[in-house]
């Protein structure tokens, strides 16, 4: 597994690049608050209430299912810095990755579908993250980039609807 392994840090070179030529906003900030964040376990305060969490989620949800992916994304940003982690904070994640995909902003998807992969490993959204991350690069036409990640899809998550997916569109990669 060596040579995946390989590719792969290319390809997160690549994301690197994406960044800095993108120049994101608030990048390090970002970044590091998140790493220190995981390492202490912040536990939720008494005032988080369960409904809050939810109407939130669920009205950033509703707008995306508007297709007001712009306000869909500033509404998903909201909700993962009031709840940066619960059970929906890599749904929130991902979520903000399709926005800016179906916004056929595909550098900037790639990053957000690489957060969900780097800050949630253990959430359930990360087969599709990387499904997505492989379709963004495919539409930026890095054809390798996509089959690598395709591939991995398909070695990680085999069996999965993600795998099937990524299967089809490597046959047509070729």
């Amino acid at each position: 597994g060596e040579d995946i392994r390989k590719k792969l840090s290319a390809i997160s070179s690549k994301i690197n690049y994406i960044e800095n030529s993108l120049g994101i906003e608030g990048k390090t900030e970002t970044l590091e608050g998140s790493e220190k964040k995981g390492k202490v376990g912040i536990t939720p305060t008494k005032t988080e209430k369960k409904t809050d969490k939810e109407a939130t989620y669920a009205a950033a949800y509703k707008t995306f299912q508007e297709g007001k992916y712009d306000g869909a994304r500033k509404e998903f940003q909201k909700f993962l810095k009031l709840f940066p982690k619960t059970e929906h904070s890599d749904n929130a994640q991902f979520w903000i990755g399709e926005c800016y995909f179906f916004e056929k902003k595909y550098e900037k998807a790639i990053l957000e579908y690489e957060k969900v992969i780097k800050d949630y490993p253990e959430g359930n959204k990360v087969s599709y993250a990387l499904l997505k991350q492989g379709l963004s690069f495919l539409k930026i036409g890095d054809k390798s980039s996509a089959k690598l990640l395709l591939q991995q899809v398909i070695k990680d998550f085999p069996n999965t609807n993600q795998a099937r997916i990524a299967r089809a569109k490597l046959v047509k990669i070729k």
